[in-house]
């Protein structure tokens, strides 16, 4: 189950084969905790001993496990690469994009998905900057999550399984972007950018769960079953890119070079938040006069 189904039923894990401490243990007989799983030895054996057994196989080990169980998205030969650009030059800081994502997304103002921050250029010119998760091609979170939980999808998005986070927040702590929240408690609050700014399209994450932008999946996928397509048409794309009043957001697919974004990064200098990590996300910005 993905970002756009966050909470379901789970069904009670099969008995694990057992294995003596003398045999070791080979690739295709780890079995990686899924979320119930790993609360019930949490509270039956001890934080300490779960995470050691959890850990303690070599990272390639669980990197093999992981590439076998990872879902296929839209498959390696669908020719969909999904990025986002924002403009900087045009962004007015109205915090429209920021509303959108709250109510489309259910998110808390503690917990937005979209965030904005200002800035200012060598020359003193103040300028917006808006971050969503940048869906980074080489993503730090992916690399360090023991179980699977969030993943990279064949069309570039980076995407949460609510039902196998375990809340070791070992992702939150490697994004560099600090672009995931935890969700410590149980919501019961009311949404507070609905129905001004959109209705939430998504189910509320469960407590113990890190969450993050998902690019508005469900509208991506759900667009593309309907033969729309994600950045031309306004029901398969982003809340934030089509609330935008000043057209500074885009979205597309850049593996067809005719698509706005792919034209946009073509012809227009565009930048990336922290180039020098090696993370390749797939967000662009069009940066504002003076800043480079």
């Amino acid at each position: 189950m993905t970002d756009q189904q966050p909470q379901g039923g789970v069904p009670d894990p099969a008995p694990a084969d057992t294995v003596p401490p003398s045999v070791p243990v080979q690739p295709n007989q780890l079995h990686l905790l899924s979320r119930r799983e790993f609360m019930t030895l949490l509270i039956g054996g001890g934080a300490t001993l779960v995470l050691a057994a959890t850990l303690a196989e070599p990272l390639n080990t669980f990197a093999r496990e992981i590439a076998q169980r990872q879902p296929e998205g839209h498959g390696e030969n669908s020719g969909l690469h999904w990025v986002m650009v924002i403009d900087l030059s045009k962004c007015i800081g109205c915090d429209y994009c920021v509303w959108a994502c709250q109510a489309t997304n259910d998110t808390a103002d503690d917990m937005r998905w979209n965030i904005r921050v200002d800035d200012e250029t060598a020359q003193g010119d103040t300028f917006h900057v808006t971050r969503p998760c940048l869906h980074c091609n080489h993503a730090p979170c992916v690399e360090v999550c023991p179980v699977a939980a969030t993943y990279h999808r064949a069309d570039g998005l980076v995407v949460m399984d609510y039902d196998k986070c375990i809340g070791c927040r070992y992702c939150q702590t490697a994004c560099p972007y600090g672009a995931r929240s935890f969700n410590w408690t149980e919501r019961s609050d009311v949404n507070p950018r609905a129905p001004e700014w959109g209705t939430p399209e998504v189910s509320r994450r469960p407590r113990g769960v890190v969450e993050k932008c998902t690019f508005c999946i469900h509208r991506i996928d759900a667009g593309l079953a309907q033969g729309l397509m994600p950045g031309v048409d306004e029901e398969a794309t982003p809340a934030c890119v089509n609330v935008c009043p000043v057209t500074a957001r885009f979205f597309g697919n850049i593996n067809n070079p005719n698509s706005t974004v792919s034209r946009i990064i073509a012809s227009r200098p565009t930048i990336r938040l922290r180039e020098d990590l090696g993370t390749e996300p797939n967000v662009y910005y069009i940066p504002p006069e003076g800043l480079v």
